[in-house]
Order: C-alpha cells, then sequence, then structure tokens
C-alpha cells in the first residue's frame, strides 16, 4: 500500500473539475502537516536526547568532584593510614566511583556522537528533501492550473466565436430577404456571416486541441505525476521513521556498552568491602607504633631506716660503696621514665663500627687506641658521640618542636630502625643503576673507539665522571646507614635482653625489712645490676658495611625477556654480536640509555645489538 494509489480513492466520485482540484489540494496538505510533524517529532528526539547528554555530564562532573574531594590528598608511601585494610579499602572505593563516573562520560558522549549530531544532520536532510518533493508538487499543480485557464480561454473564444457567427448569418439572411437592402449589402454580410463561420471553426478546432492537451496533462498529472511525488514523500516519511527508531535504539545501546564495566566497578567495590581486616590492621598499627623500649622496671625498695648505711639503688645518685662509677646500661634509669616525661630520651653507650660497644665503655676495660679503626668508623664513631648533645645541622624541626634528624634518632628504636633500613635499600637501589650505568657508558665508549663513525669517545667522560661521583657519594651514605642501623638494632636487642632480665631478676624485699638487712639489699642489688646486663649480641663481630667489588664474576643469568630482529646487523666490534632480520634472541640485559641492548642467540653465543634494530618484549 502507497499513499499514490491509496490517498486517490475518493477523487473517482468527484463529478466536477473543481471538486478534484480541491481534492488535490486537501490531500496535499495532509501530507505536508504529516511530514512536518514527522520532522518535528526527530527535532524534538534531538533536543531531548542533548538535554540527556548535559545531565549525564554533570552527573559525572559531580561525581568526580566528589571523588577528588575524598581522595587523600598525601601519596600512599607518605601517608601511614593507607597501609590500613580500611583506608586502602576506602581509596579502592573512591576510584570504583570515578571510573563510574567515566563510564557516565562515555555514554554522554556517545549519545552526544551518534545521537545528536547524526539525527540533527539527517533532520537537515529530510527537511531540504522534504522542500523539494513539495516544490515539484507546487510546480505540477501551478502547470495544471495553467493549462486549465488555456482551455477556458479557449473554450470562451469558441463560444463567443459561435455566437457572432450564428449572428453574422442571420444578419445574411435578413438582409438577403430584404427587398430595400442593396446587392452589395446583401453580398457584404454573407462575406461577414462566412468570415464569423471561419473564426469559429478554428476556435472549435483549438478548443479541442486544448480539451485534449489538457486531458492528457491531468491524466499524467493524476495518475502518474502526483503519485510519485506521493511515494516520494512516503519513502522519505518511512526513512525518518526508521532512522528515528534507530536513534531510540541508540539510546539504550549506549547504556548497555557500559553495563559491563559498571558492573566490575560495583563488583570492585563489593571485593574493597570484603577486603576490610580488622585483626591486619591492629598487626599493621602494632608495626608503625611499635617503639622498642624496654618497658620501665620496678621502683626498688630504699631503706632509709640506717642513714649511715643507705643501699645504693638505681634510682640514686653518686657512686657505689666499691668506688667505680656506675654504668646505667641502656633502657635503665633514663628509658625507665621515657613514658612519664618527652624530654627524657634513651642514650645508648657509644658503639663501634662493628656493632658492639667500644671498649672504652666496658666496665673496668683499658682504654684502646683509635689507630686501629677504620677512618670511616673513626667519624661515625665521633658524629655518634656529639648528637646526645647537639643537634646536626642536616636537622630539621617538626611542626611539634621535634627535632627530626638524618639518622631519625628521634624516633623510638623500633621505627628507626625500619627508617633506616628503607633509606639503606634506597641507596643500595640507587648505587646499582649507577654501577649499571657506569657499565653501559663504559661499553659505549669501546665501541665509538673501535668504530669512531658511531660517535665520540670524548663525549662521554664527562657523564662517566659524573657517575663515579655518584658512585662514590651512594657508597659513603651505604655506609653511614649501616652503621645506623647496626647501632639501632644494639639498641632493640639491648631493650629486649634488658626487659628479660627485669623479668627473671628476684622480687624487692619487703617494706618491713629488718635494719641489718642493708647488707643483704646492697649484694642483692649487686646480684640485679649484674643480671640486668645486656646479653652479648649475636653478629658484634659482623662488618657494618661491605666494600664494593666490581670484578666478581657474574652467575649465567636467566633471560628476561625475548626479542626479533627487525634488520640485518653485522657485529664486527668487540662486544657486539652479529643477528640476522627476523631472528628469535633472548632478552638478557635491557638497554641502559646507550642504545645498546644484550642478547643471547639461540645458537649460542651472547653480546650487544643496537636496541633500535629490535622489536622486544619482557616476560
Amino acid at each position: 500500500m502507497d499513499w499514490g494509489t491509496e490517498l486517490w480513492d475518493a477523487r473517482e466520485r468527484r463529478a466536477t473539475l473543481p471538486e478534484r482540484r480541491r481534492e488535490t489540494e486537501d490531500q496535499f496538505e495532509v501530507l505536508e502537516r504529516h511530514t512536518q510533524w514527522g520532522l518535528d517529532l526527530l527535532d524534538r528526539y534531538v533536543k531531548f536526547v542533548k538535554e540527556r547528554t548535559e545531565v549525564e555530564q554533570a552527573y559525572a562532573k559531580q561525581l568526580r568532584s566528589l571523588v577528588k574531594k575524598y581522595m587523600p590528598k598525601r601519596p600512599g608511601k607518605d601517608d601511614p593510614e593507607s597501609k590500613f585494610s580500611q583506608q586502602q579499602s576506602f581509596v579502592q572505593i573512591l576510584q570504583e566511583v570515578n571510573d563510574f563516573a567515566g563510564q557516565r562520560e562515555l555514554v554522554a558522549e556517545n549519545l552526544s556522537v551518534h545521537v545528536c549530531l547524526e539525527l540533527a544532520k539527517y533532520s537537515q536532510e529530510m527537511k531540504q528533501e522534504r522542500k523539494m518533493h513539495f516544490q515539484e508538487g507546487r510546480r505540477a499543480q501551478q502547470q495544471l492550473e495553467s493549462g486549465f485557464k488555456q482551455l477556458e480561454n479557449s473554450k470562451r473564444k469558441f463560444e463567443r466565436d459561435c455566437r457572432e457567427a450564428e449572428k453574422a448569418a442571420q444578419t445574411a439572411e435578413r438582409l438577403d430577404q430584404d427587398i430595400n437592402a442593396t446587392k452589395a449589402d446583401v453580398e457584404k454580410a454573407k462575406q461577414q456571416a462566412h468570415l464569423r463561420s471561419h473564426m469559429a471553426e478554428e476556435s472549435k478546432n483549438e478548443y479541442a486541441a486544448q480539451l485534449q492537451r489538457f486531458n492528457r496533462d491531468q491524466a499524467h498529472f493524476y495518475f502518474s505525476q502526483m503519485p510519485q511525488i506521493f511515494n516520494k514523500l512516503q519513502d522519505m516519511d518511512e526513512r525518518r521513521a526508521t532512522h528515528l527508531g534507530a536513534g531510540y535504539r541508540l539510546l539504550s545501546e549506549a547504556e548497555l556498552q557500559v553495563v559491563p564495566i559498571i558492573a566490575k566497578c560495583l563488583e570492585g567495590m563489593k571485593v574493597a568491602a570484603d577486603a576490610v581486616d580488622a585483626k591486619n590492621d591492629s598487626q599493621v598499627l602494632i608495626e608503625l607504633h611499635k617503639s622498642g623500649f624496654a618497658r620501665p622496671g620496678d621502683v626498688e625498695f630504699e631503706d632509709f631506716s640506717q642513714p649511715m648505711n643507705r643501699v645504693p639503688s638505681d634510682s640514686s645518685l653518686g657512686t657505689p660503696s666499691d668506688g667505680r662509677p656506675e654504668l646505667r646500661g641502656p633502657g635503665r634509669s633514663r628509658a625507665k621514665r621515657w613514658p612519664f616525661s618527652k624530654r627524657n630520651k634513651p642514650c645508648p653507650p657509644p658503639l663501634s663500627p662493628l656493632g658492639g660497644p667500644l671498649p672504652s665503655a666496658l666496665p673496668n676495660g683499658p682504654p684502646s687506641p683509635r689507630s686501629g679503626l677504620d677512618p670511616l668508623a673513626i667519624l661515625s664513631e665521633i658524629s655518634k658521640s656529639v648528637k646526645p648533645r647537639l643537634a646536626s645541622f642536616r636537622s630539621l624541626r617538626g611542626s611539634r618542636g621535634t627535632v627530626v634528624t638524618e639518622d631519625f634518632s628521634h624516633l623510638p628504636p623500633e621505627q628507626q630502625r625500619k627508617r633506616l633500613q628503607q633509606q639503606l635499600e634506597e641507596r643500595n637501589r640507587e648505587l646499582q643503576k649507577e654501577i649499571d650505568q657506569r657499565e653501559a657508558l663504559k661499553k659505549m665508549k669501546d665501541v665509538y673507539e673501535k668504530t669512531p663513525q658511531m660517535g665520540d669517545p670524548a663525549s662521554l667522560e664527562p657523564r662517566i665522571t659524573e657517575t663515579l661521583n655518584n658512585i662514590e657519594r651512594l657508597k659513603l651514605e651505604v655506609q653511614k646507614y649501616e652503621a645506623w642501623l647496626a647501632e639501632a638494632e644494639s639498641r632493640v636487642l639491648s631493650n629486649r635482653g634488658d626487659t628479660l632480665g627485669r623479668h627473671t631478676r628476684p622480687p624487692d624485699p619487703p617494706a618491713s625489712a629488718p635494719p641489718d638487712s642493708s647488707s643483704n639489699s646492697n649484694n642483692g642489688s649487686q646480684d640485679k645490676e649484674s643480671s640486668e646486663e645486656p646479653p652479648p649480641e649475636e653478629g658484634q663481630d659482623a662488618p657494618i658495611y661491605t666494600e664494593f667489588d666490581e670484578d666478581f664474576e657474574e652467575e649465567p643469568a636467566s633471560p628476561i625477556g625475548h626479542c626479533v630482529a627487525i634488520y640485518h646487523f653485522e657485529g664486527s666490534s668487540e662486544g657486539t654480536i652479529s643477528m640476522a632480520e627476523g631472528e628469535d634472541l633472548s632478552l638478557m640485559e635491557e638497554d641502559k640509555g646507550d642504545g645498546w641492548t644484550r642478547v643471547r642467540r639461540k645458537q649460542g653465543g651472547e653480546g650487544y645489538v643496537p636496541t633500535s634494530y629490535l622489536r622486544v618484549t619482557l616476560n
């Protein structure tokens, strides 16, 4: 069923031509209103999707602002709260919400590109096509109107000529019967009647030809031209409706496209919620704030009943009865008051570079010369002996007035040990990186010396010198941090030994002790003093730093990836290896910045090839 046929059922019942013309105009106006309504609906949908896109964009923007507001400002490694599973789960939820906002932005982008822009462009094309079809219909109507007017004119002329011819014939007959009329008048009247009759005949022929032409044009208009225009309008409207339906479908497809990702975001939030571990958070709190200080010991009994023979105790001032100055181990009088006072900080005895106490600090030990120590150890010993009394020039003052030193001595022993261990590992990584860079520069220099066209060897000297300086500096820093780490570990071990000693000592005498028990108290105090001596530390003879030996032999390394040769390369210089185009190689060492990569061939043989000649894939 098409409009060009079905919309003309009623025209057969029209009797007169004006009624047919009105029928044409009515149907034409119906199609004009319907097609305009369809285009208006298309524009309304485009406007709806555009506003929907703005809503999605505003929603995504608000979600991102919300995530930015609650996201931790400090980096994860500097924020101790980031080590708790609760904080990690919250950050993961914020990241999932941020990803969810990204999906909403993707929905808005898809709707804007595939719906708004395409349908708006298609709407303009439809409007132009509709305008063209209706202009064609108007021209056909105007042509038919013009033919009808010409037919009417020829008809009226034929009618007028017929009346005039009949009148002229009547006049000629009347003069022919009049006896008073002259012969000339009669001939003239006959000629006039014959002329009028000839003109009427011509008008009749013209009217007949015009009527035939109009009927032919009218049949073409109603049976061919207008049905074709109506069918074109029908095809245009159906295509518009199809595109509009596709636009409706795109609205849902844009949502369905992001449903899997949104489901993953929600699943990630669920996983983050399940990842909260209260027990682990409790352990993290212990690791973060474990001090390593010894617990304060029991307050000892002081007998004041014998004024002349007062029993010396750990908390009394002066010297013991044997005349030797009292040596307080770490974690005794000062460490016991640490939980109650911020100014009393435990100060361990000076340690040797080997991790144990200096010989001069041992009780009843003869002073030993320092000439046999390493100069770096002497400098470390001097700096450690000065630190308790004077803050280093490298120290910084914290927000609460705490002196933050480079060796982290402002922290409790356990935290100091952890921070020093981290710094030591970081320095070792930097040192290894500089050593690798130095080796790479040396290899590059050798290649330049053997192949001058590849570069000038002298241009690498500044970089090699800078790398050597960095290596020396990092070695000194490694030695320094190793010494500090050994000192911190000895403090932790001494505090642990002191705590164990307190738990194993005999109980204090009661308050009602007899006066003659002073000697026993004195002996007991000496026994406790000896029992509280820290146990000998293991590994005191181990060196606190190691020398870097660059002449060691490396064990055969396993490949870290594989690569394919893109171009052919002839390894003519020393240290290089040849390869064929398309050959599979094992990657043994990545490019260190010098443009060369170490590879191994399957047939055997290992060497360096240009990095730009390879397509590398890491394991």
